[in-house]
């Protein structure tokens, strides 16, 4: 946030480190927004972190089993699920929603996805809807991600973390909206 950046651990030595093994700290599911690019965003370096990123940290199985690796296979104790603010794919999901009109190609599988997050922003009304169901569907996705039938006993044992964050393009501060452990 303050643009005093480390970059830490990527230069050769610690890709040679890594190369034959990695144990990353954390996984981060984002947006594919160029503009938040998670590695860059934390100031992490390679084998740091396990990255997904999805339109509007969209899920299914394969985006699901994608997160679950790290935790399920070398017990990566955190899963952050990160939203941003002005995000396009939200604004698009949002509009196509209220609109009734549907979105080209697979786009509209991203729609459907973010269908959960459109309603809850609905009832809950606010100043910028799109901003709310932004907000809506990170917590709706790691809820469903802590409460994952692989992903909930490790929660459970406190021995993984699952939590929600919005990060503000204009600040660069990550809020954390949720799911941060007792």
């Amino acid at each position: 946030m303050s643009g005093n950046l480390q970059h830490p651990d990527r230069d050769p030595t610690r890709r040679q480190l890594v190369a034959q093994q990695q144990e990353p700290f954390g996984a981060v599911l984002s947006c594919i927004d160029s503009r938040v690019p998670p590695e860059l965003l934390f100031d992490t370096g390679l084998g740091d972190l396990y990255v997904m990123r999805t339109g509007g940290q969209a899920v299914g199985p394969v985006v699901t089993g994608s997160v679950e690796y790290g935790p399920m296979t070398s017990g990566t104790p955190l899963v952050v699920v990160l939203g941003h603010q002005r995000c396009g794919a939200v604004k698009a999901a949002y509009e196509a929603l209220h609109d009734g009109k549907p979105l080209p190609g697979n786009l509209q599988a991203i729609v459907k996805a973010l269908r959960p997050a459109y309603e809850q922003a609905v009832r809950e009304g606010g100043a910028d809807p799109v901003e709310t169901m932004t907000r809506a569907q990170v917590k709706l996705t790691a809820g469903a991600l802590r409460s994952n039938e692989d992903l909930a006993p490790l929660v459970r044992k406190g021995s993984l973390a699952v939590i929600g964050a919005y990060y503000s393009l204009d600040t660069g501060k990550v809020e954390v909206l949720g799911g941060t452990p007792s």
